[in-house]
């Protein structure tokens, strides 16, 4: 009676259930945990590694391009010193290249310089000479007419003509080689 009066009370109470539903209720508990255990918790299990697996993996590789990167800016200084290096000997190189051919012109610019000036200088010389030959010409030829109207006789010979020039001349000459 003591059972009855407990399960009528117990009947009374809504917060305690009666055994078979809690035995039902246990087995479809224990049904649901089993099948979510053997069948969905391994996939999520393997969803959770994969992603785990890829989240290391990307660390990794994020580890290995940042080494990567380094190396590849490590080069690209070296290469960047090595540039600046060669940049640096060329334009060497062209200065001293510039200073040579500036040497060079300047060397050839005075020996045209020289050649034009002994050039001029030898074109003075012979045109002197040549205006010396034709003064000297036109001077026997007028000292012969004026010789011939002092003496009175023609000096048309044409080899006396050169001797009486040719003695002027000397005299000429010597006087003003005197005079200096």
């Amino acid at each position: 009676m003591i059972l009855v009066q407990l399960a009528a009370e117990e009947a009374q109470n809504p917060l305690i259930p009666e055994v078979p539903e809690l035995v039902i209720g246990l087995l479809a508990f224990a049904i649901v945990f089993f099948v979510l255990g053997k069948k969905l918790l391994p996939n999520i299990n393997k969803v959770l590694e994969e992603r785990r697996a890829a989240i290391e993996g990307g660390i990794e590789e994020a580890e290995a391009m940042k080494v990567e990167a380094q190396s590849v800016l490590e080069q690209y200084k070296a290469q960047l010193a090595e540039a600046r290096h060669e940049a640096a000997r060329l334009r060497q190189e062209a200065q001293e290249q510039g200073a040579t051919l500036i040497t060079e012109m300047r060397a050839e610019g005075q020996r045209q310089r020289e050649e034009i000036i002994a050039a001029g200088h030898a074109q003075l010389e012979a045109d002197r000479k040549a205006a010396a030959q034709a003064l000297r010409q036109d001077v026997g030829t007028l000292a012969t007419d004026l010789a011939g109207k002092l003496v009175g006789e023609s000096l048309e010979d044409h080899a006396r003509q050169s001797r009486v020039i040719d003695r002027f001349l000397d005299g000429l000459e010597e006087k003003a080689e005197a005079t200096r």
